[in-house]
C-alpha cells in the first residue's frame, strides 16, 4: 500500500513512528505500508519508500519537513500528483471552516486516492457532502481515529453490533475536561487545575474548544451522522461547557452519590453536549483523561467501551487500523 501523509504535525509523526516501528510486523501479517510522500506547511516529501526515522528527526529538529530535503510543493499538489493508494489526512482540526481538510478529502477522492482522517472538522460541517463525494468516485473513507482516540467506537458499532439498531449513544469524548472535573472533585477550583493541566501537555495552550464542549459537539455528530444516520452538524448541537462548575458543586454531588461529568449524548435525534450529575457507580464515571463511550442497542443491551481518547501514539492506532481495513478490501477485489 502506498500513503500519502498530508500534515506532519504531532498526529501525522505519531502515525509515522508507528509505521516505522511496527515495519516488519506489518509486513510479515499484511504486506507493506510504504510511504511514498508527507506534506505540510513547509512543503514535501516525496519518495518510493520514505526514511520515516530520519523525516521524523528532521521535523522534530528543525520544525519543518522541507529540510528533508524537500521540495516546494503544496499539499493539494502531493495529493494530485503523487501516485499513491491512500491519503492519510491529518492536519489541525478547524471546527469553523473544516479547511483545509475538507478540500484535501474532496481532491484525494477525485484524484482516485481513498482517504483516512482523524480530523473532526470536516465532518462534523460537511458529513454528507464527503461521503457522497467518496461513493460518487467509489472510494473508500475510514475515519475512527475523529472520535475516541484508540477507542473502537465506531467500527465497534458498525462491525461487531452489526444487526443490532442503536436507540442511544452518551458518552465522555474529552480527556481534558475530564480529567479537570475528576481533579476538581479533590476541592481544587477551575482555574488552578486548568493551569495545570496545559503545564501537563493534558490541555492545549487554548482550550477554548475542549472546555466548551465544541470538541464533544464535533465528535457527537460524527457518530450521530456515521453510525445513526442522521444528517447533522455542529450547529444542531445544544452545548454548555464545564466553566461554571464549581469544587463546591462536586462536594454536593459526591455526598448524593453522584459526580458531575461533561457528557455528550444522542437521543431521540437530539444531539446536547452538557455537563450531567452521573452516579459513582455508573460506566459513565470514569477518571483521569479516559473516555467512554456507551451505546444503548435493542439486542445487545448497553454495550460499553472505554479507552485512551487522545494521544499520538493512541490515535494512531486507529488510523492503522483503517489503513489495515482498506488494504484488505483492496486485496478482495483484485
Amino acid at each position: 500500500m502506498r500513503i500519502i501523509i498530508i500534515g506532519f504535525g504531532v498526529i501525522g509523526r505519531g502515525l509515522a513512528k508507528v509505521l516505522y516501528k511496527k515495519r516488519e510486523f506489518l509486513r510479515k501479517n499484511y504486506g507493506d505500508f510504504n510511504v511514498v510522500a508527507i506534506a505540510d506547511r513547509s512543503g514535501a516529501i516525496i519518495g518510493e519508500d520514505i526514511d520515516l526515522k530520519r523525516a521524523i528527526e528532521v521535523k522534530e529538529k528543525s520544525g519543518k519537513i522541507i529540510n528533508y530535503p524537500g521540495i516546494e510543493k503544496s499539499s493539494l499538489e502531493v495529493i494530485k500528483d503523487v501516485d499513491a493508494d491512500v491519503v492519510v489526512e491529518v492536519t489541525p482540526s478547524n471546527l469553523d471552516t473544516g479547511e483545509p481538510a475538507r478540500t484535501h478529502i474532496i481532491e484525494s477522492f477525485k484524484h482516485g486516492k481513498h482517504v483516512v482522517t482523524a480530523n473532526k472538522g470536516p465532518l462534523a460541517l460537511y458529513f454528507k457532502e464527503l461521503m457522497e463525494t467518496a461513493k460518487r468516485y467509489n472510494k473508500i473513507f475510514k475515519f475512527e481515529a475523529s472520535v475516541g482516540g484508540a477507542m473502537p467506537i465506531i467500527n465497534l458499532a458498525k462491525e461487531t453490533l452489526a444487526g443490532n439498531k442503536i436507540i442511544s449513544i452518551r458518552g465522555i469524548l474529552n480527556g481534558t475536561t475530564n480529567y479537570i472535573l475528576t481533579k476538581m472533585e479533590e476541592g481544587l477550583d477551575f482555574e488552578t487545575v486548568l493551569k495545570e493541566a496545559k503545564e501537563l501537555g493534558i490541555a492545549e495552550t487554548n482550550p477554548y474548544q475542549d472546555i466548551s464542549g465544541l470538541d464533544t459537539a464535533a465528535k457527537i455528530v460524527i457518530l450521530a451522522n456515521a453510525i445513526m444516520g442522521l444528517n447533522k452538524t455542529i450547529k444542531d448541537v445544544k452545548v454548555r461547557g464545564i466553566e461554571k462548575i464549581t469544587p463546591e458543586a462536586l462536594f454536593l454531588a459526591n455526598k448524593r452519590g453522584y459526580t458531575i461529568k461533561l457528557i455528550g449524548e444522542i437521543v431521540n435525534g437530539y444531539l446536547i453536549v452538557e455537563p450531567k450529575l452521573i452516579p459513582i457507580n455508573s460506566p459513565l464515571n470514569v477518571k483521569g483523561t479516559l473516555n467512554v463511550a456507551m451505546f444503548e442497542t435493542d439486542l445487545a443491551k448497553e454495550v460499553v467501551v472505554v479507552g485512551r481518547g487522545a494521544g499520538a501514539e493512541e490515535t494512531a492506532s486507529a488510523i492503522l487500523s483503517d489503513l489495515i481495513s482498506i488494504k484488505k478490501m483492496i486485496e478482495n477485489e483484485s
